[in-house]
């Protein structure tokens, strides 16, 4: 490989994270606070690929790159060719729960019902045994998943960094739940605190419940994943 097809590949390369940055690929792959990360590391890579140009048409005679640098292919086909879905209920089920720690409760603001993340309200049932969440109502946006018995689960993947290292956070149904859920759908749920409670199999953690109240199917995000910040 010659300094000119190395500088394609970067150029290509570069471009693409630049796209994923820009369109909200990159949410499939770590979380919306390293975009300003991911545009960098594009525009690097960019300037590299301007850079290697420009010494090729300089020295246009300089030994031949090593053959391991055709590596570059595969990033730039993964992103364009394949980028993966979010992972869903499969994952979800095989994980044990991110609600193991406490976190800091904050006041939830005024107003009926208050939106709250999936984590939020898990934090809340959990560690603040639901006394924040008294006589209020919440809404919450998950995908569906079901445990071995067909108990139905409102989850979010939870992100420390990437989508390697995803924890679900589950929060039982109970209530008015519709009766017909497939696995992976979105849904609203519009409803409140509930006492109930079970053990995640998995990693013997809390998974708290909500009562549901009303339920209605909706988009998948274009940030499908959460985060503690």
């Amino acid at each position: 490989m010659n300094r000119t097809v190395q500088a394609i590949l970067l150029f290509l390369l570069g471009g693409v994270l630049l796209h994923a940055g820009v369109s909200g690929l990159y949410l499939r792959y770590v979380k919306a606070g390293l975009q300003p990360l991911v545009l960098a590391a594009g525009a690097v890579l960019v300037l590299a690929a301007v850079a290697t140009a420009w010494y090729a048409r300089r020295r246009p005679r300089g030994h031949p790159g090593p053959r391991v640098s055709w590596l570059l292919v595969l990033p730039v086909f993964a992103l364009i060719l394949a980028a993966p879905p979010a992972l869903g209920s499969y994952s979800a089920m095989r994980t044990g729960t991110a609600v193991t720690s406490p976190r800091i409760v904050a006041p939830l603001p005024a107003g009926n019902p208050v939106s709250l993340t999936v984590i939020d309200y898990a934090d809340r049932a959990v560690y603040d045994h639901g006394r924040s969440l008294a006589g209020r109502t919440v809404t919450l946006t998950g995908f569906v998943a079901f445990d071995h018995a067909g108990v139905p689960y409102l989850v979010r993947m939870l992100l420390n960094c990437c989508a390697a290292d995803a924890q679900p956070v589950k929060v039982g149904l109970t209530g008015r739940v519709p009766p017909v859920l497939q696995p992976d759908s979105w849904f609203e749920i519009t409803g409140a605190y509930s006492a109930q409670a079970v053990q995640d199999p998995v990693n013997g953690g809390t998974i708290p419940f909500v009562e549901v109240g009303s339920a209605r199917p909706v988009a998948a995000p274009a940030d499908p994943y959460e985060s503690l910040g």
